[in-house]
């Protein structure tokens, strides 16, 4: 990786612009539930995410382009093309053919199966970049990770929109699970992980309509 500043950091000016098109709401049981919508209905500030995203990764250098579904597919493939890159899928069990899979893992929400590849879609030494839209506890990013060493690729960076940052590393007495004890127990922790912008600056609140209800699949 080249040396010297970014152009685009973490909390930045573009970030904290981005950052307004980015309302929480109480969803699933979270109080703060970050929705992407708000910026895919905006095609100016969509396009600005994916133009901040190439011009990283353009730097970087990368042989092709992890999506976790579902939302790291609507964000990987416009990426992918911009950097004339492969873009393959990284599904829940049961969806593709020729696959590999990852163990079980636990995010926020819960417990979940883990991922899929399909098995020549990275190759040994791929240069594997990895995207969605959020990371938080890490549960879903270590299940992507360990799919790309299984197939012995590279993982270059986790790139997510939004970067929980109360998760990396909390104290024991918080109760929240760490990321940064995750990926060092998974023997992952040399992998980097970005994210545009943090909770910091994520601070408008949805005007919920009359008679709202949470009605999230988990709670």
């Amino acid at each position: 990786m080249p040396s010297g500043k970014k152009k685009y950091e973490q909390d930045g000016e573009e970030a904290r612009e981005i950052a307004k098109t980015l309302p929480y709401f109480p969803f699933k049981g979270i109080p703060k539930f970050y929705d992407i919508g708000g910026f895919l209905e905006k095609p100016e500030v969509f396009q600005q995410i994916v133009d901040i995203f190439v011009e990283r990764y353009a730097e970087i250098g990368i042989d092709s382009i992890a999506g976790l579904d579902a939302r790291g597919f609507i964000l990987g493939p416009p990426i992918a093309l911009a950097l004339k890159k492969p873009f393959l899928m990284m599904r829940k069990a049961g969806k593709m053919p020729n696959a590999v899979h990852s163990e079980e893992y636990n995010t926020e929400y819960g417990k979940r199966s883990g991922l899929t590849v399909q098995k020549d879609k990275i190759k040994k030494g791929d240069r594997v970049l990895i995207i969605d839209d959020l990371v938080a506890t890490g549960g879903t990013l270590s299940s992507a990770i360990n799919l790309v060493h299984m197939l012995e690729g590279e993982v270059v960076e986790c790139a997510c929109v939004v970067e929980i940052k109360m998760f990396i590393d909390p104290s024991e007495d918080s109760g929240l699970p760490s990321r940064t004890k995750l990926f060092a127990s998974q023997k992952i922790d040399h992998v980097p992980v970005w994210g545009l912008i943090s909770e910091d600056v994520l601070t408008v609140e949805a005007k919920l309509p009359e008679g709202y209800v949470d009605d999230g699949e988990e709670h």
